[in-house]
């Protein structure tokens, strides 16, 4: 298991991460559900909680693996059986989400599916330790990180002391292991194929909210409602999963991991970008319930529904892509999301969200001159400096 170089040309997503990509948006679509059925049945901060705890499980495996076969993916046979064995662990773990929902704490389900896919992982950081010399120290540093707050997790289980203290000071255990493992050498993640990655799942998940929003307009229509009375929410929902795309990918991602610190805010920052997006479809099917009577949530709360996370992606990708941009358009995505918060008060609220993101497009493309000038796109080609955070970018950064 031989590390990659971080500047191998035309370096790509595999078939098997795209695999794995699909399988977890399994996960991804019951988390979405439950928060669905919670909103509906007007249990919007319950759901709520549950929905941001098994979306932390879900995306911090998912981006484990990712930066892992970033830099050490060989392919090999027990590479994909371990793989395989991870993709076993989302599925069981999406098999407990619906009880997770119903007890706001992990269950037996989730907890042993998180585990397994964390388990597994640890196996892949040994092997690259037993075959890496010059970054051994670093994969064991993983190895042992995971293993220990997987370890943590079990504990917990076991004493029943699930809290939402307790829940946060493990999420911090989780999230300071690459940090610490990194300063002892980094590993060579590609900035070119991390970028793909997660953008193949934002347009992964940006699908899984479009199916959201399709089944519940089919359910809708058998019902008896009619196309003309759910036109503006499926306008609206058309128009924000397609504004959603365009704003993620107005601009290569790449350019922005230029050190481990950049690397790590923005992967991080992913997390709500990625929450938010099948928080929106949950959203739109939440307002198609509202409309058609099956819902016990007001027209206004069901416009929140959509409009707090259209507001929350916007906000947070202008923080992870956009503060740096052409100073005439830079404070749109801001401005947009505080108008995008005043929706609920309209009387169609999922078609205003729509309109707006698609207002603040066409400004955007108005604004000359974009990004695209002859010396952003020279540095668009340049591979980005030190893009491996060896020692110094930490600080300097």
């Amino acid at each position: 298991m031989i590390a990659r170089s971080p500047h191998e040309p035309h370096r790509v997503a595999t078939p098997l991460e795209l695999f794995f990509d699909l399988v977890f948006v399994v996960a991804i679509a019951q988390a979405a559900a439950g928060l669905h059925h919670a909103i509906g049945e007007a249990h919007a901060l319950d759901g709520l909680v549950g929905y941001l705890m098994v979306f932390f499980a879900i995306w911090w495996a998912w981006m484990n693996f990712t930066w892992f076969a970033s830099a050490y993916d060989s392919d090999d046979t027990p590479y994909r059986v371990l793989v395989f064995v991870q993709i076993t662990g989302a599925l069981i773990m999406a098999a407990g989400v619906p009880d997770m929902f119903e007890h706001q704490a992990p269950n037996v389900a989730t907890l042993a599916g998180y585990i397994v896919m964390r388990l597994a992982l640890v196996t892949q950081w040994l092997r690259a330790a037993a075959a890496d010399a010059e970054r051994r120290t670093t994969a064991l540093r993983y190895a042992g990180g995971v293993a220990v707050a997987q370890v943590a997790w079990v504990a917990a289980g076991v004493a029943a002391v699930w809290s939402g203290p307790v829940f946060l000071m493990l999420v911090a255990l989780e999230l300071a292991v690459p940090a610490w493992a990194e300063r002892a050498g980094a590993t060579t993640w590609h900035p070119h194929h991390i970028a793909e990655r997660y953008g193949l799942l934002v347009v992964i998940v940006l699908g899984e909210s479009i199916l959201a929003s399709t089944l519940a307009v089919q359910a809708a229509l058998k019902s008896g409602e009619t196309v003309i009375a759910l036109a503006p929410i499926i306008s609206g929902a058309l128009l924000i999963a397609f504004s959603m795309w365009w704003v993620y990918f107005d601009r290569p991602a790449h350019g922005l991991l230029t050190s481990l610190r950049k690397a790590l805010t923005w992967g991080y920052g992913h997390y709500v970008i990625f929450a938010a997006v099948a928080a929106v479809g949950a959203g739109i099917a939440v307002s198609v319930d509202q409309v058609t009577g099956h819902g016990q949530v007001s027209a206004r709360a069901a416009g929140f529904a959509v409009a707090i996370p259209v507001a929350l992606y916007l906000v947070c990708l202008w923080a992870l892509h956009s503060r740096s941009d052409n100073p005439r358009t830079r404070a749109l995505g801001p401005v947009t999301a505080v108008l995008v918060m005043a929706a609920p008060l309209t009387s169609q609220p999922v078609l205003v969200v729509g309109l707006l993101l698609v207002a603040m497009l066409t400004v955007n493309l108005l604004g000359l001159p974009r990004r695209t000038s002859k010396r952003t796109r020279s540095a668009a080609r340049r591979p980005p400096r030190n893009p491996t955070g060896q020692a110094g970018d930490w600080d300097r950064d």
